[in-house]
């Protein structure tokens, strides 16, 4: 599982490294192979180990091409996908039109969500944090079912 926030770097070849609190299970769980695709809600960039993305592309595969939002979502999903493998040095190569999706330029955010990281510009990230911050202060919004029962 992955957790917490960490600032990176973008190297001039469009290449990340995972911090080292990470590596070490990626080479175990994955052999550092990993997949890259876009975020379709947000700028950013979805990175998942690849048996997470597998378990996607199976749900993936059991969508419609037939239905217009199914295929859209297949399109945009599988279409941006990108296989990433961990060097050595625990870099990965982010092609161009993933870092063009994410505006992603020299400093980054590699953001934990469980099972997968969210990639962003740094300044981009900061900005979404304000707004998700000030969303929950004001309190303009509605609690579905799920929300209701969590606590901390």
């Amino acid at each position: 599982m992955f957790r917490g926030a960490t600032t990176i770097n973008l190297d001039s070849k469009g290449r990340l490294a995972i911090p080292a609190k990470h590596r070490h299970a990626l080479s175990i769980d994955c052999e550092g192979k990993m997949v890259c695709t876009i975020d379709i809600k947000q700028p950013c960039l979805l990175l998942y180990p690849l048996p997470e993305w597998q378990i996607i592309e199976k749900k993936l595969t059991q969508l419609s091409s037939m239905n217009p939002a199914e295929r859209r979502l297949q399109r945009l999903l599988l279409g941006h996908a990108d296989d990433c493998d961990m060097d050595k040095n625990g870099r990965l190569l982010i092609s161009a039109p993933l870092r063009q999706h994410a505006g992603l330029e020299k400093k980054l955010m590699l953001v934990g969500q469980l099972n997968k990281f969210e990639i962003w510009d740094e300044a981009a990230w900061h900005d979404q944090i304000t707004q998700d911050m000030d969303v929950e202060r004001e309190g303009d919004f509605t609690l579905n079912e799920r929300l209701e029962d969590f606590s901390l």
